[in-house]
């Protein structure tokens, strides 16, 4: 299995990238994102996977391990293929990702061209506890996307706060008050904390 090629970027493109590795030129796809992470100097260093079909053997490149991680994961489910799980690693982020499985936000996974309503449950079932384990995530609830509560977050860390900690003290108060404002978030917080 290639894991990773490191060498010569030789041409850039939005959805692959050929790298020169001692005088052989490896062409990986890519994700937008990885596209976008890309150093403008020559020397690059791409996590890979290979693909193996009857038809064809392709490789995939990522700008990270998580990213890799992920891909991996996202074609392990039944109904995901590899084009699928590029086009979502594109749409979002790995850490979005990781975070729509892990707060079963299907309209989100749906959203992903290509992706409907049956494969998006599909996607959360398969993965969710994987995702919860593998990334040592804690249980995400649904107002993960809650702006309060970002603002509150970010807050609470320049405080000196903990992220881990402060996350669950959080989600714990929005359980309880799903539509607390900014200012009520952080004063139940510092009191928990």
């Amino acid at each position: 299995m290639i894991t990773q090629i490191k060498g010569k970027l030789v041409e850039k493109n939005p959805t692959y990238v050929v790298v020169d590795c001692n005088g052989v030129g490896y062409l990986l796809n890519i994700s937008l994102n990885t596209f976008s992470s890309l150093p403008n100097d020559e020397n690059v260093l791409l996590y890979s996977f290979l693909s193996i079909r009857e038809d064809a053997h392709t490789l995939y490149g990522f700008i990270s391990k998580l990213e890799r991680e992920i891909f991996k994961l996202l074609i392990s489910v039944s109904g995901v293929g590899a084009s699928i799980a590029r086009t979502m690693l594109s749409s979002m982020t790995s850490e979005e990702i990781q975070q729509a499985i892990a707060s079963e936000n299907v309209k989100l996974i749906q959203s992903v061209k290509g992706i409907g309503a049956k494969t998006a449950q599909r996607v959360i079932v398969d993965l969710k506890d994987k995702v919860l384990k593998t990334f040592d995530m804690d249980e995400v609830s649904v107002s993960q996307n809650n702006t309060n509560r970002e603002e509150a977050l970010s807050a609470l860390e320049v405080l000196g706060f903990a992220r881990k900690q402060t996350d669950k003290v959080l989600t714990s108060i929005l359980k309880e008050v799903p539509d607390a404002s900014v200012e009520v978030l952080i004063k139940q917080a510092l009191k928990k904390l």
